[in-house]
């Protein structure tokens, strides 16, 4: 029986869509559709054009040529968001909430009931309740959506696009910063959707998720469309090897071997911090430190204390054996020692800049000549960072926000590195970027241990802090909890000493 034939009409189809922005294509006629009650998963490089077919599909974009069906029929979508009037819904990356306003606010926002010309807050308050416990979302309709955790408010995007019935659910790498048991949580609302005939379109990179939840998965690359198939045909390693055109068995480079007699380059003791602490561990030349444990166990709290961004309320840190008291970032660059913050776009980069003051602005006194900014070097640095960290951008003069995130991160680590660190401390490296450019970003993580540079890994993706660190420190509820080395790096082991099922004596 061949299953295509069988299978219920789209919704909405994709056909033969192709997009340029001026002289630049970026879409080469892909086609897609989406069907009721199924997960249509789209995966592809950063740069693959996921966002413009997203964009596209939702009616944010216009395709320049092809054409977009909405039960069979041709059709040209309203534009700004206007075809949700059409049941069609995309959920951005970056959460559309407005924080100091209500859940019950922010899912009328613009289409508030009214009873006699006043608002029905009644009215509204018991739909949101009862999608709220559709859901399963333990919130009240009248919190705050700045009270809510990242798992709570993306639920709430999702009661904001039941609540318009939604049709088709485009959701952008909705898992990005939740724990595992979110996840789990999030997963399950998703299959209620799934069987109230919504049909939802899932980009993520995150492949042994798209394997468990997606029906069909299409790839793209470099803009064109790749296959499309049931996901039951593929496996995560298939479907990176159609991602990327190329085989990934060398994703983690070859780990060269830490010397354990190199100097200690970075001494904590009984450090605390407001969300850590007290915390101590040692750093050595050379030396690939991951930082593991589940989302809130004080990773960041701890490493944003130690760089400057984060006041230090005790302890003592040692940087290259000298005893350093509480410091700025700018002092901590010019000591040897720099943070790559795990929200690029909130505080790493400037996104309405270029990516010249972007890189340079970390470093910029060494641009500095005669109180003016010298441009040449500083076209110099970047055709560098270009050609070193492979960043890929059609126009070198666009603002940095229209960058896709792998190239962003790459910028980002560019950045960084015009400071010439010692040490580097990079949260969350591969967050939200595609397969190949983690590949990148693990080969050049491993060359800078190679050269002697100490790197300290924070990352909530066990199988690159196995695949990477020499040794690895879990985390619990601020404090440490395990120091593994060898055999004993594997998932079983993090995951107990992050659960709190084992604990080490460290004193």
């Amino acid at each position: 029986m061949n299953l295509e034939t069988s299978a219920p009409a789209a919704i909405i189809e994709a056909v033969n869509i192709s997009k340029s922005f001026g002289p630049v294509p970026v879409l080469f006629s892909v086609s897609m559709d989406v069907r009721p009650g199924e997960v249509h998963a789209l995966i592809g490089e950063n740069g693959a054009g996921k966002s413009t077919l997203m964009k596209i599909l939702s009616g944010f974009q216009d395709p320049t040529s092809g054409q977009i069906r909405l039960d069979g029929e041709k059709t040209v979508l309203p534009a700004n968001g206007a075809a949700e009037r059409l049941g069609i819904i995309l959920i951005h990356q970056e959460l559309n909430l407005a924080e100091q306003m209500t859940v019950e606010e922010n899912v009328f926002l613009g289409r508030e009931m009214k009873s006699k010309g006043l608002l029905d807050k009644a009215a509204m308050r018991a739909i949101v309740q009862k999608h709220l416990d559709e859901i399963g979302l333990d919130i009240h309709p009248g919190d705050r959506i700045s009270d809510l955790t990242i798992a709570q408010k993306q639920m709430v995007e999702i009661v904001k696009a039941v609540s318009r019935n939604a049709r088709i659910l485009i959701m952008d790498e909705p898992t990005a910063v939740l724990t595992e048991e979110e996840t789990q949580v999030f997963f399950r609302q998703v299959e209620k959707l799934k069987q109230s005939g919504v049909g939802i379109v899932f980009v993520s990179h995150k492949l042994s998720e798209v394997k468990a939840i997606a029906d069909r998965v299409t790839i793209l690359r470099d803009g064109q469309w790749i296959e499309t198939r049931a996901s039951s045909d593929l496996t995560p390693d298939l479907m990176a090897q159609m991602m990327v055109g190329r085989e990934l068995s060398d994703l983690y480079p070859p780990m060269h071997e830490a010397d354990v007699d190199a100097d200690v380059v970075l001494d904590v003791e009984n450090v605390l911090t407001p969300g850590a602490g007290p915390v101590s561990f040692g750093l050595r030349k050379g030396e690939i430190l991951g930082f593991s444990g589940l989302i809130g166990s004080g990773r960041t709290a701890i490493f944003e204390a130690i760089c400057g961004l984060a006041p230090v309320e005790g302890g003592t840190i040692r940087l290259f054996g000298r005893d350093i008291g509480p410091m700025t970032v700018a002092q901590a660059r010019d000591l040897g020692l720099a943070y790559l913050t795990k929200d690029r776009k909130e505080k790493g980069l400037l996104l309405d800049k270029k990516m010249q003051p972007n890189l340079t602005l970390f470093a910029l006194p060494k641009f500095v000549r005669n109180f003016g900014i010298d441009r040449k070097a500083e076209e110099t640095a970047l055709n560098r960072a270009i050609r070193r960290f492979d960043v890929r951008a059609k126009d070198r003069d666009i603002t940095v926000g229209k960058l896709s995130g792998g190239n962003q991160q790459k910028l980002l680590l560019a950045k960084i590195m015009e400071g010439d660190p010692k040490i580097v401390i990079i949260d969350e490296p591969t967050r939200g970027i595609d397969v190949g450019t983690k590949q990148q970003i693990y080969h050049f993580i491993a060359a800078l241990a190679a050269e002697g540079v100490s790197v300290v890994v924070i990352s909530s993706e066990m199988p690159e802090i196995i695949g990477i660190c020499h040794r690895v420190v879990v985390m619990r509820e601020g404090h440490i909890t395990g120091v593994l080395t060898g055999d004993h790096i594997n998932e079983n082991e993090i995951m107990r000493y992050a659960a709190g099922l084992k604990r080490e004596d460290l004193h």
